[in-house]
């Protein structure tokens, strides 16, 4: 559920914000002109209604509402959900979103951080692939180092192809790959090696890797059944940009919302093929304050500007798109999303022009670390992006240079 399309100024009192919001919870409808004139003038009393009764609904009793890591969180006798506010000038509460998930416990319970099941998924990668490089100097025959081989030649089509090792540390990235190397030098003892074995392990690597082929070329030859009505005419950054999400099953995350079923995430690739930053700067990242231009020619639909960045891999729960730029071509909409507070160039019903600057990238809304957001729909349905100047199939692990 949603309130108003603003945004929660950088640096606003997160409790004065969580009272403001907690204050309409609780406050019979006559009182809410007072506490949230702007909310009730842009949703109107009855949809404000419907909102604070779904919430009471599914929560129960409102007993409190606190800040988090996570969001402010909604407290209630029966359950917990996050929500979001920002506040006037007056201090009185201007722009409010809802949750449509409850918390977990209640709001209770702190959530397994996502920095824990990263760093458990990397100790297991490491793990395995030291497990069969291992294999491979301990084949005891000709066969039983072939099907190691060629079982660890499918680990790591599946790493490079669908686990996304450029987002990794050198450090862990490097280790994992040199591997292959050492793997590969186990061949030398080969000659000394018996004939014969279990042809079973050389059958089994052999379909595992076929498998693990034919399915990263469809994933990455994918494209939503429908495109935008022509190209759009130009690339919304210069450089080279990393699509770190886009393509089909695996490569995508974007894939289970039907209207994004072609959208792309694309991180700027700084020197020496970084793209990583310090999450204690963001201008350390080398897609932050990178200049975003219209792809196309059309009026801007939705313009929203002033929601704060969110600290990278602490993502609280904020407006989806977070600051951004929505252009109706006429035949589609095309939304670029998660852009700088404070940068962008353009309002809501202004015509815009292809090229013309629009904003800067950053990190807003629902986003871990800053990239471009883009994508484009057409009633409800997420279109395959085409843009002039870039051939060829947009997926995961390509650099578009633009």
């Amino acid at each position: 559920m949603t309130g108003p399309g603003a945004a929660p100024g950088a640096g606003q009192d997160r409790a004065a914000q969580a009272a403001a919001l907690e204050s309409l919870l609780r406050a019979e409808p006559a009182e809410w002109p007072l506490l949230a004139p702007a909310v009730v003038r842009q949703l109107g009393p009855e949809r404000l209604r419907g909102i604070v009764e779904a919430t009471r609904e599914r929560v129960g009793a409102v007993e409190a509402v606190y800040d988090a890591p996570d969001g402010l969180v909604i407290r209630g006798a029966r359950a917990a959900v996050l929500g979001w506010a920002r506040l006037g000038e007056d201090g009185a509460l201007q722009d409010l979103r809802i949750s449509p998930s409850l918390r977990g416990n209640g709001g209770r319970t702190p959530r397994l951080p996502p920095s824990a099941v990263r760093w458990a998924v990397r100790a297991a990668l490491c793990l395995l692939f030291a497990s069969r490089v291992d294999g491979c100097w301990g084949a005891a025959s000709r066969t039983g180092w072939l099907g190691g081989a060629l079982l660890l030649a499918a680990l790591y089509l599946l790493y490079e192809g669908w686990f996304n090792p450029a987002m990794e540390p050198w450090w862990i990235r490097r280790p994992i790959e040199s591997g292959a190397v050492v793997a590969l030098a186990s061949a030398v003892r080969l000659p000394a090696l018996p004939d014969g074995g279990d042809v079973i392990g050389p059958v089994l690597g052999a379909a595992l890797l076929a498998l693990a082929a034919g399915l990263l070329v469809r994933a990455r030859r994918y494209r939503p059944p429908v495109g935008t009505a022509a190209p759009l005419d130009r690339f919304p950054m210069d450089g080279a940009w990393y699509i770190v999400q886009g393509g089909g099953p695996g490569l995508n995350h974007h894939l289970r919302a039907p209207e994004q079923r072609g959208a792309l995430d694309l991180l700027r690739v700084g020197p020496g093929g970084s793209h990583r930053g310090d999450p204690a700067a963001l201008g350390s990242y080398p897609a932050y304050g990178a200049r975003v231009y219209a792809p196309c020619a059309g009026t801007v639909v939705s313009a929203a500007d002033g929601i704060e960045d969110q600290v990278p891999g602490a993502v609280r729960y904020a407006p989806l798109y977070g600051n951004h730029v929505f252009i109706n071509t006429g035949s589609e909409t095309v939304r670029l999303a998660h852009l700088r507070p404070g940068s962008l160039a353009v309002t809501t019903g202004q015509t815009v022009s292809a090229g013309q600057f629009l904003g800067e990238v950053g990190n807003s809304g629902n986003s871990s670390e800053p990239h471009l957001h883009l994508h484009a729909e057409r009633d409800g349905q997420g279109l395959a992006l085409r843009f002039t100047g870039v051939a060829g199939h947009l997926h995961r692990g390509r650099t578009v240079h633009a």
